[in-house]
């Protein structure tokens, strides 16, 4: 009998042991998750009802929390929201967070582990508690001229300062307003978000991180990237530039997007080549570097890499072994090369600054509920791309490409511009999308820039140049401008 009762203490010892550990591991290692899970009442209403930090640009609100008089103490309120709604996300008592209210939560609610003394003073002097704030690197001119360009087309628009990897634009378009998922009542949310999320047009995608496409034409930068770090071209280099090339092993033939030859005797040069945009020359250099070769270099401009900027940027991609015919498509954009918005401003990005490519960003600083500075970021290299003398020759090209070639539309006068158009295969009948990827001034490059306009125009580099490089010129001035 007592053996049986110390069997069954003994049991109940080791329960109340296996609950101690579990409630222990759940309080100190999983609370965090627990209490970031969507749909936790609990903090939802904990988060309502503490003032919610403000969302800046400098020291301007674009998000911020205003107090009530109902259940929920505080209504977030985003000012301009839908030209910022690809950056600020939303905060919904319904859908909970996205964008940056979802990525920088705990400091916005106040509930960092760096708030801790401000926690501790708010206690003993009887404040109500409050969130810190988050200053963004946006350029709030570049923005707005951005969302107006784009007038409502459908297609996204990324500026960074090459030098940093501080994101000067964000920009999505069409849009939406984050107040609508914002307010207090859960039937309007429920019926604005059913309504954005059934539109075709996809508001709620954030297209400059989210989306990838065949980068077109743009990608020609990558393939004359690779060919100047081979050491066996330069920017005079001669390439063959017929109407049209067999891709071998098949009846298919690729032209140009004029139908023309890229010169005299079927000749062109490297330099020209990316001025006219030539299919036929930069294919025939795609096939003889070799997709190795190609695929090494767009990773070293970030191609095959995670970025947060916070918010997660889908993976750009180029095409795992491709035989040679798709190493050609491959070299001018096409086949199943897949880019986001912000890569391919990388990538110019990184030739303006000297062959090194900078991690992007947009939260600048981290500031306490007093708006304090408590962090701010560093920038940091990702990696050289290419080495400085072929960077400048690069940027030189695109210079020619503005200044002679198909870029014209994207000339600031008294400015020089570098660039590359490019147009990508849609859907059958569908239009191509209009690119373009930029770079200014020239030497000491204040801003790279990638525009893209999906469903843009027909499928040549006209379209690039009419439709998307006058959408980045607008951009760069208004950086430029100051």
């Amino acid at each position: 009998m007592i053996r049986q009762i110390n069997r069954v203490t003994g049991v109940i010892i080791l329960l109340l042991l296996a609950l101690i550990v579990n409630l222990s591991y759940i309080q100190v290692f999983k609370a965090g998750d627990f209490r970031g899970q969507s749909g936790n009442q609990r903090v939802t209403l904990t988060e309502y009802s503490r003032e919610r930090g403000p969302i800046l640009l400098a020291s301007q609100a674009i998000a911020e929390s205003t107090p009530t008089n109902d259940s929920l103490k505080y209504l977030r309120e985003y000012a301009d929201g839908s030209i910022y709604a690809a950056i600020t996300g939303f905060y919904s008592v319904v859908y909970g967070a996205t964008g940056i209210e979802s990525e920088e939560n705990s400091v916005l609610a106040g509930n960092d582990s760096r708030f801790f003394v401000d926690r501790l003073q708010q206690l003993f002097a009887n404040r109500e508690p409050k969130g810190g704030a988050i200053r963004l690197t946006i350029d709030p001119d570049a923005q707005i001229a951005a969302m107006k360009a784009l007038n409502g087309r459908t297609g996204a628009v990324v500026a960074i300062d090459p030098t940093t990897g501080a994101i000067l634009a964000l920009a999505s378009s069409p849009s939406f307003d984050p107040n609508l998922l914002s307010s207090h009542d859960a039937g309007d949310i429920q019926a604005n978000y059913e309504k954005l999320n059934a539109d075709p047009d996809q508001p709620l995608l954030n297209r400059p991180l989210a989306m990838t496409l065949p980068p077109g034409s743009t990608f020609k930068l990558v393939t004359a990237a690779a060919a100047l770090e081979s050491g066996k071209y330069s920017a005079d280099s001669e390439l063959p530039g017929p109407s049209k090339i067999n891709l071998p092993g098949t009846d298919v033939q690729l032209g140009n997007w004029n139908g023309k030859s890229c010169g005299a005797d079927d000749v062109t040069s490297l330099q020209s080549a990316l001025e006219i945009s030539c299919n036929t020359a930069f294919a025939w250099l795609g096939m003889e570097l070799g997709a190795d070769a190609i695929d090494e270099q767009a990773k070293k401009f970030g191609f095959d890499s995670e970025f947060g900027v916070p918010m997660n940027a889908a993976v750009s991609r180029f095409p795992v072994d491709p035989n040679q015919p798709q190493t050609a498509m491959s070299a001018i954009g096409q086949f199943d090369v897949r880019a986001t918005v912000l890569q391919m401003a990388m990538v110019a990005a990184g030739i303006a600054n000297d062959g090194v490519v900078m991690k992007p960003y947009l939260v600048s600083q981290v500031l306490g509920p007093d708006l304090t500075v408590l962090q701010s970021t560093n920038p940091s290299a990702f990696g050289r791309a290419m080495s400085i003398e072929n960077s400048r020759i690069l940027r030189d090209m695109m210079v020619g490409v503005v200044e002679n070639g198909t870029a014209s539309k994207a000339r600031i006068p008294g400015i020089s511009v570098g660039g590359k158009t490019g147009t990508a295969e849609n859907a059958p009948g569908e239009p191509a999308h209009a690119w373009f990827v930029g770079l200014a001034p020239s030497s000491q490059s204040k801003v790279a820039i990638a525009v893209v306009l999906q469903n843009g125009g027909g499928a040549s580099e006209v379209s690039g140049n009419a439709l998307a490089a006058p959408i980045a010129a607008s951009v760069m001035r208004a950086i430029l401008n100051k």
